[in-house]
């Protein structure tokens, strides 16, 4: 076999500072934007030339945070439950024989400063600090199959968590709506998602839940499927 060699050419900013609670597939967290920072020497303007003239890319990235885990034959698809098994290469799992994964994102926009190019994305599904090995525009009447049948995951999962946030944590959403005014949906949007391992989804637990999210450490409880924000702490 042959082995081969990629130089990373970006890095992902996000507000998922941590595996746990970033979403499965993008688009799911509509507030959950982030940005893609070129590094050198792939940070020029002309590297970019007419990427503006595309609404979405395929952002190819490397699963840096489970590359110590190895790779699996066989995966438990969180879709399923995270109890049956399929093959890897049938699923989206990190646990790749290469760690390679790969996003389709909207491309809100371009910013050029001295020496920088960075690109303003939608929601994503990546965590902070994700490496990036290579981009590609959409082309949407090549790569859109309207037909496709996709196994168990045909439609988006439903967000089906009912989230309420405690007075604490409405307090502490007010002190800090001038600089964060999208806090409380964003923070809606990916609890309603419930981040929990699959295997725990539908118990009914009265147990304590944190995330590192954007600047904050956020923490809840779960009972059935109301979901209780009772702390936001700024880190």
């Amino acid at each position: 076999m042959t082995d081969f060699h990629f130089t990373q050419i970006g890095v992902i900013h996000s507000p998922y500072k941590e595996k746990f609670a970033v979403p499965r597939q993008p688009g799911l967290i509509k507030d959950g934007g982030g940005q893609l920072v070129l590094l050198p020497p792939y940070n020029q303007p002309d590297a970019v030339r007419g990427l503006e003239q595309f609404s979405h890319l395929w952002v190819i990235f490397i699963f840096h945070q489970t590359m110590d885990g190895g790779w699996k034959p066989m995966v438990r698809p969180p879709r399923l439950g995270g109890n049956a098994k399929m093959g890897v290469f049938a699923t989206r799992s990190t646990f790749r024989p290469n760690p390679i994964g790969m996003s389709l994102i909207e491309l809100k926009g371009i910013k050029y400063r001295k020496g920088s190019v960075t690109l303003e994305l939608g929601s994503l599904d990546l965590v902070d600090g994700t490496p990036v090995i290579d981009i590609k525009p959409y082309l949407p009447f090549a790569e859109c199959q309207p037909h496709a049948v996709a196994c168990f995951a045909q439609e988006a999962p439903s967000a089906g968590m009912k989230v309420i946030f405690l007075p604490a944590a409405e307090q502490q959403l007010i002190s800090v709506q001038n600089t964060y005014p999208d806090l409380r949906r964003f923070i809606s949007q990916v609890l309603a998602q419930d981040p929990r391992p699959a295997y725990r989804r539908g118990e009914q637990e009265n147990r304590e839940y944190a995330v590192h999210l954007l600047n904050f450490n956020v923490r809840w409880r779960i009972y059935g499927t109301l979901t209780e924000v009772f702390s936001i702490e700024s880190l």
